[in-house]
């Protein structure tokens, strides 16, 4: 059976930059073992399966060369960009039903944005033994965790680890041991680690960051939507940015680099966020067809 797979790159902040990801339009007769084939053969960090839902737009499902995950962000953006840009659908409110329940998604000219939940945070003390490790995964002396704020796990959909530095070039330098950030990705029940600085590449940023998520495959990701939501929540509600828009760089500092930009936009009431919207562009680079 062949498969028409489209490789969109999503959050592209330069030419050529962004986080590609794999999409599937027509993925009703799929299995799952198929999904996960075509997934490894594709070789991105994950790709994103359409099909027909009787609860939302289209029901996604998210498979990275290793396994089955409940959302994933870039790839949420390459879906509803490629059918944006494919004429499928227009500008408004859609949704995705997935294996966690049903998203909103807001398409608006060139750009798409989804839905994340109210976020939940767990601070962790740097003097800890955990803290400790944390830093030795990180290749850290843990005196280094010491930022502007703790390291916190935050969710507001999928559960990251986020870790302040000071600046861009302690960003750059870090060197993280992947098999110990797979064993806290693991303990703590992570996607992944997102280490970030408020100093940017770029004025007007509010973040930079990077994001390994071993325990799934993927050594270091150039644009994680699902991460840099959680990092908004954690600037405005513990480090006191007042924006409702922050946009967060990402995959500037990687090797080769890949620059991204996500776009993120906070809910209030009552000064508290209930929920908010993730995104930013996608660019369609291929298509490929592939044996299921």
């Amino acid at each position: 059976m062949q498969v028409a797979v489209h490789i969109v790159h999503a959050f592209p902040d330069a030419p050529g930059g962004g986080n590609p990801a794999g999409v599937v339009l027509d993925a009703d007769a799929l299995t799952p073992a198929q999904k996960l084939s075509i997934a490894r053969q594709v070789g991105l960090s994950e790709t994103a399966f359409v099909s027909a839902s009787q609860k939302a737009t289209l029901r996604l499902e998210f498979f990275t060369p290793a396994r089955q995950i409940a959302h994933c962000g870039h790839a949420t953006i390459a879906t509803f960009s490629l059918l944006r840009q494919q004429g499928v659908l227009g500008n408004g409110r859609f949704s995705k039903e997935t294996v966690d329940g049903p998203r909103d998604i807001l398409l608006d000219g060139d750009m798409a944005f989804m839905e994340q939940t109210a976020p939940a945070y767990r601070r962790i003390d740097p003097a800890s033994d955990l803290g400790a490790r944390i830093a030795s995964s990180m290749g850290l002396p843990p005196g280094r965790l010491a930022a502007e704020v703790d390291p916190h796990v935050v969710s507001t959909g999928n559960a990251f680890l986020l870790i302040a530095l000071p600046d861009a070039q302690a960003l750059a330098e870090l060197r993280p041991r992947q098999d110990l950030v797979h064993a806290i990705s693991e303990e703590l029940d992570l996607i992944g680690v997102y280490a970030f600085t408020t100093k940017t590449q770029r004025p007007g940023r509010h973040a930079g960051a990077r994001m390994f998520a071993p325990r799934f495959g993927i050594p270091e990701e150039p644009g994680t939507g699902m991460a840099a939501g959680p990092l908004a929540c954690l600037l405005h509600d513990v480090l006191g940015v007042q924006d409702r828009e922050l946009l967060i760089e990402q995959g500037w500092l990687m090797q080769p680099p890949s620059p991204s930009l996500i776009r993120v936009v906070l809910e209030l009431e009552d000064g508290r966020i209930t929920r908010l919207m993730a995104g930013g562009t996608g660019h369609i680079s291929r298509s490929m067809v592939l044996e299921a």
